[in-house]
């Protein structure tokens, strides 16, 4: 399917040498910044209180962050969990408070939000609740309270450093035998571009890394993979049309020939990441940013990084076309039409 199609072929790689030295400059930039002011983990790395509330009917999630907020802590997330009653709250830890003393100050405060106080729970003495005036009306309980030590958080790290790289690995093992090294190698530094670049982003800005947003930098991995799958599958193809192309001339063609391909497939895309950047509230904002931005570079390091590199390494005509045997009649033949 086409919207539109390029009848004039551009010279993407006329350009490629300015591209690429911008691209190893801020690629140099990301790196520096992760490595001075490093990722600012949530809590699921970093450690910390998660508890679980419990509302007698739906509970308003904009309300209960808007009152921990006033409470001066930084990076809460508060979510839904099971049911829309039931309320996931991850507080970081802080300074002087102990995990139960942190519980302690966001029940107090949602019960005084509620117009309750904050009593035992009848049901349940090993739980708190808050009470309305009647002293028996629920108006919320804490079901659960508990500490998410370091030791989780460091072993979260480890399993996303080693699931980036079993994708790495697997990613060059999958375009070694469907194409050739030379694209296997360009296709890896160009996947290493987008997320240092992604991760650069976010130690910048000082955005809040978690597993959504880990979740992301992986589902980007894939995503560029199959840009570049794309593009390098016309390379081979117009390796085997247009023999009198030489290898320059045959990426721009390849690239500009899946354009239409590329905008609707991006742009439909971006409009869903879109929509969960602006409607999905908190939970799902940094999930979209991170998204956001690596469709965005996706697209830059298949069209110029992953192609440059391809093109500098010297692949050829010979690597993606295997040669037949001559046969009668064959133009390239240079021995047709000999008279012995």
């Amino acid at each position: 399917m086409e919207f539109f199609r390029i009848h004039r072929t551009i010279p993407f790689m006329r350009h490629a040498l300015v591209l690429n030295i911008i691209s190893i400059l801020t690629f140099v930039l990301a790196v520096f910044f992760l490595a001075t002011r490093g990722l600012h983990l949530s809590v699921e790395f970093t450690g910390g209180t998660v508890m679980q509330v419990s509302y007698p009917q739906a509970a308003d999630l904009g309300a209960v962050r808007g009152t921990i907020d006033k409470l001066g802590w930084n990076d809460v997330q508060v979510q839904n969990f099971g049911t829309s009653r039931d309320v996931m709250i991850r507080l970081p830890p802080q300074k002087g408070l102990s995990y139960t003393q942190q519980s302690t100050q966001v029940i107090q405060a949602l019960c005084t939000r509620a117009s309750g106080h904050y009593a035992v729970n009848p049901h349940n003495s090993e739980k708190m609740a808050c009470l309305g005036a009647d002293n028996t009306t629920e108006l919320l309980q804490l079901k659960s309270n508990e500490f998410v030590g370091p030791q989780v958080g460091n072993e979260l790290t480890s399993n996303g450093l080693k699931a980036l790289a079993m994708v790495a690995v697997g990613i060059m093992i999958y375009l070694a035998f469907r194409f050739e090294w030379k694209f296997a190698l360009s296709t890896v530094l160009a996947n290493l571009h987008d997320v240092i670049i992604i991760l650069g982003f976010f130690a910048f800005f000082r955005w809040e890394f978690s597993l959504s947003v880990l979740a992301a930098v992986l589902a980007v991995l894939g995503y560029s993979v199959n840009e570049s799958v794309v593009i390098f599958d016309r390379i081979r193809e117009n390796f085997r049309r247009y023999r009198k192309m030489d290898t320059v001339e045959t990426i721009n063609n390849a690239i500009t020939a899946t354009i239409s391909r590329t905008i609707i497939t991006h742009g439909s895309t971006q409009l869903v990441v879109l929509s969960m950047f602006f409607f999905g509230g908190p939970t799902l904002h940094y999930f979209a940013l991170a998204l956001t931005i690596g469709i965005c570079f996706g697209i830059y390091s298949s069209c110029f990084v992953a192609a440059a590199i391809a093109m500098w390494l010297g692949v050829r005509r010979e690597d993606l076309v295997k040669k037949s045997p001559k046969r009668e009649g064959d133009p390239d033949d240079p021995n047709i039409g000999a008279v012995v």
